[in-house]
This record gives C-alpha cells, sequence and structure tokens, in this order.
C-alpha cells in the first residue's frame, strides 16, 4: 500500500480528544491563551485526572499537593503541561489492535521519551521536544498496524516490532517504515518542522548533515528502550552502544551507559501517561 493510500483509510488515524489537536496548533500560535487551554483541559475529565496525578508523581518533586490545571500549570509550566497532555491523548488514541500488545509498546514508547528527556538534558538541548518525540517516534507502527493489517502481521512473522531489523524490513516490504509514517503523520497534525525532522530522521540520524541533535537524541533512546524490552545484559549494551551517534552528540558511550539512571527511577510516576 502506497504511503497516500495508507492516510485515506480511516481505521489507520488515531482518534485523539480535541484538546490534543489544540494544544498541538498552539506550537504554531502567536498570542496562545494559557488560561483558555487549561479550562479545555479541565473540560476533560480523563485528561485532567492523568494530568494531576503525573504532577503529584514522585518524578516531579512537586513542593505542594498539586489540586487543578491550574495550579499544574503554576508549579510545572504550561510546556511541561502541553507535553504530558499531548502524551496522554496519544496513549488513548488506538484501541485494541490485532498482533500488538499496545501495554508494552506504550512502555517501550515511555521509556524511549523518558531516556530521550535525560540524554536531551544531558547534551544541552530541548528536553520537552525530546520527551514528546520520544512518546511519537514509534506511532507509525500503529497507524501501519490499523491501515493494513495484514501485511503487517505478515511482517511481524518474521522480525517482530522491536526487533532491531525492523525498520529496514519494513522499508524493503512496502517503500517506507514507521518513522516515515510517524513524520507524516505530526505533518498532517501540523506539529512544527522540528518534530517532524526528528522523527523522520531518527534511523539514521548521522545521514543528514548537520546532525538534528534531538534526532540523534532519540536514535539513542529508542535503542536503549529496545535493549530494556528485550532484556540485554551490561556486556550486550556496551558491545551495542551506537558510539558514533554519542560522537555526534559529543556523549561518551561509557559515561552514558554508566550514568543513565536505570529506567524504574526515570519513570517513577509517569505510568499514569499509559492509563
Amino acid at each position: 500500500m502506497q504511503l497516500e493510500a495508507l492516510f485515506k483509510q480511516p481505521q489507520a488515524l488515531p482518534a485523539v480528544p480535541k484538546i490534543v489537536h489544540e494544544l498541538i496548533d498552539s506550537f504554531n500560535a502567536e498570542d496562545i491563551s494559557i488560561d483558555e487551554i487549561a479550562k479545555k483541559i479541565q473540560a476533560d475529565p480523563v485528561l485532567s485526572a492523568r494530568l494531576l496525578r503525573l504532577a503529584n508523581s514522585a518524578y516531579y518533586h512537586v513542593s505542594r499537593t498539586v489540586g487543578t490545571v491550574d495550579d499544574a500549570v503554576m508549579m510545572l509550566g504550561f510546556v511541561t503541561v502541553r507535553t504530558l497532555v499531548i502524551s496522554s491523548g496519544l496513549t488513548s488514541g488506538f484501541k485494541a489492535m490485532p498482533g500488538m500488545d499496545l501495554g508494552k509498546f506504550w512502555k517501550y514508547s515511555l521509556h524511549a521519551a523518558v531516556v530521550s528527556r535525560w540524554l536531551a538534558k544531558t547534551t544541552g538541548h530541548n528536553a520537552d521536544l525530546a520527551f514528546t518525540v520520544g512518546m511519537m517516534h514509534s506511532i507509525g507502527q500503529l497507524v501501519m498496524h490499523a491501515g493494513m493489517p495484514e501485511p503487517m502481521l505478515q511482517l511481524d512473522k518474521q522480525v517482530g516490532p522491536m526487533d532491531p531489523r525492523r525498520l529496514d524490513m519494513e522499508k524493503t516490504s512496502f517503500g517506507y517504515n514507521f518513522a516515515t509514517v510517524g513524520a507524516e503523520l505530526a505533518r498532517q497534525w501540523k506539529f512544527p518542522s522540528a518534530f517532524l525532522d526528528a522523527i523522520a530522521n531518527f534511523p539514521e540520524p548521522l545521514a543528514t548533515k548537520p546532525v538534528d541533535p534531538i534526532a540523534a537524541v532519540l536514535h539513542l533512546a529508542a535503542w536503549r528502550a529496545r535493549a530494556e524490552h528485550n532484556g540485554l545484559n551490561e556486556a550486550e549494551l556496551a558491545a551495542t552502544v551506537p558510539t558514533e551517534v554519542c560522537a555526534a552528540l559529543k556523549l561518551d558511550p561509557k559515561k552514558f551507559l554508566a550514568e543513565m539512571p536505570p529506567m524504574s527511577e526515570l519513570c517513577e510516576g509517569m505510568e499514569a501517561l499509559l492509563g
């Protein structure tokens, strides 16, 4: 199926709450009313409840209880609240799907997001952008499973969704892969170009010059999240760490492996994002 045809399949696209689209639009708005956005988030009880659970989680170490959406915006800042609500809205956009364990998929995505944020902070780049693209980077796989279930189930039998060869196998089979699809979804939803570029380029971040640092961060985070999913030990991590991508970020691979906190610590309190 051609990429254009895939996006014409109504069942392929996630159904996300209206507020998520409004928050995405806010990236491109000059004069955004944060009060108005907060009111709209409050009008969605599911997203509000998730946001408050996240704001009060160990992850943010806030000094007092966050009781309302307005409190959350004041304590965490609008940018972080937007990141959390968009990410949370995306996870509810797909229901049960043949051949995909959505629980495992979103756990992997969350791992990629928290590692992206940690790496971005460590290397001096935009941590909220890194977190959002981490949550989104694999969503193309869900679009492909929803829009063309049969061919994707056939491919799953040859190479699983978390296999490092997956992107290449999709490209060979269909002429595009889940990164291309994810970037196209971000384009159609009018995310800023920084999002599209990071998702499109993360499989081969060194192929574009100059190197997009967020794509490089995402490449490392996706590798580390996949390694977590596949249960790699310390020796296997050291043998497979993408050293050239680390070099592009001026990051010592040994330092990356030694200093990154355990995944459980990076994720603490963020499980609320997954519903």
